[in-house]
């Protein structure tokens, strides 16, 4: 399994406090078995796999808010809430 740098994930997102919010929100998504991973899995922990997506430039920050939004209305659907 290839490390997985800063740097590498840089270059798909416009800077460090994006890059931990759309890492933390990817491997929410991984560690919940809602979404299935976009490479191959290697042992690794969902952390891991969110940054190695990053930085294949698989998941993007737009990708990551589309889904969280796509998650919250399906949620509130289930309620029975109207939005």
């Amino acid at each position: 399994m290839a490390r997985v740098t800063v740097e590498d994930c840089l270059d798909n997102v416009d800077n460090r406090f994006e890059l931990v919010m759309v890492a933390s929100k990817r491997a929410r998504q991984l560690a919940i078995g809602g979404k299935d991973p976009k490479l191959e899995w290697e042992n690794d922990k969902p952390t891991v796999m969110a940054l190695r997506e990053i930085a294949e430039g698989l998941v993007t920050p737009l990708s990551v808010e589309e889904k969280v939004v796509d998650e919250d209305e399906a949620a509130m659907f289930l309620a029975g809430v109207e939005g």
